[in-house]
């Protein structure tokens, strides 16, 4: 419980099913990073794929649907090389209000100042196409941005970018900004939402990776480490809001880690189910390294 009488559905690997599996075995192999939305009973999941560093690192985007929320088809594979990137991380799949889809994704170009958050809109799920996407949130000198969490809310949007200062010593650390737009493209920034603390195991980073708006109290899921070490490693921990742009975290540890391997259990995407239940969607290690993509119902209570 984050707060009294307010339950958080979190995740067990051991009732989950592994929705995608890496595409490698050990270390650098991974399925995850989800960013999942129901609509008309459907589930849609954007996610990445990785390899090992110099093995292709993040190498493409992909787009799935699904029935049940568990067996997921292919729609559309979108790799690095349509964004000219060395990487992708994290996309993020969001239905519009008047109709359409938008798909932000998260680009490393170093040459073009790092991170970056670009979108592009289409009909439907399996129709994004690259060469008309547009750059939102451009990487800096002094800053990397990746990873939003991105929803649609009270007439307007809300943004969750995660930040990575990229002058030493701060390389390793991340914090969560917010932000706000009319249209979903043009952003007006709010300044911090969620930062670490000194001496936790969220020290070094604070990634919000899914956001519950409900009865004017927020509630959010985010990644944790402590040390640069940890690093692609990050355990799940839940903040607790008192507006959509101001959060602090709960409790004196993560709330949610993988029992296998690494501990790692972290992109974490929710989604609210008709029935009052919840369906979890993340990225969890397992014994020889690697990291599977995990579909988890939980019902309601």
């Amino acid at each position: 419980m984050s707060r009294p009488g307010e339950s958080v559905p979190l995740p067990q690997v051991d009732r989950s099913v592994v929705a995608v599996a890496p595409p490698g075995d050990g270390p650098g192999y991974w399925a995850g990073a989800p960013s999942a939305v129901l609509a008309d009973g459907v589930t849609y999941l954007a996610y990445r794929l990785r390899r090992p560093i110099g093995q292709g690192r993040g190498f493409a985007n992909v787009i799935a649907r699904s029935e049940d929320g568990e067996r997921f088809h292919t729609l559309a594979v979108l790799e690095r090389e349509r964004f000219g990137a060395e990487s992708l991380e994290r996309p993020t799949l969001v239905q519009l209000p008047a109709g359409g889809w938008r798909l932000y994704v998260s680009s490393d170009l170093p040459d073009a100042g790092g991170w970056r958050v670009e979108a592009m809109d289409a009909a439907d799920p399996a129709g994004f196409d690259p060469s008309e996407r547009h750059l939102l949130l451009p990487g800096s000198e002094a800053r990397s941005v990746k990873d939003p969490v991105v929803a649609w809310s009270a007439g307007r949007w809300h943004m969750w970018i995660c930040c990575h200062p990229t002058g030493e010593p701060e390389t390793d650390q991340a914090y969560t900004a917010y932000a706000t737009s009319d249209n979903g493209l043009e952003w007006s920034w709010h300044g911090l939402a969620l930062t670490g603390r000194p001496g936790s195991w969220d020290e070094r980073l604070a990634r919000i990776t899914s956001v519950l708006l409900r009865d004017g109290t927020p509630l959010a899921y985010y990644d944790g480490r402590a040390t640069a070490a940890e690093n692609y490693e990050e355990r799940t921990g839940i903040a607790a809001g008192s507006a959509p742009g101001s959060f602090q975290p709960t409790g004196d540890g993560p709330r949610a880690v993988s029992p296998y391997g690494s501990g790692s259990l972290r992109y974490l995407s929710v989604v609210q189910l008709p029935d009052g239940g919840h369906r979890l969607y993340y990225e969890a290690s397992r014994e020889d390294g690697a990291h599977d993509l995990h579909a988890e119902y939980v019902a309601a209570t």
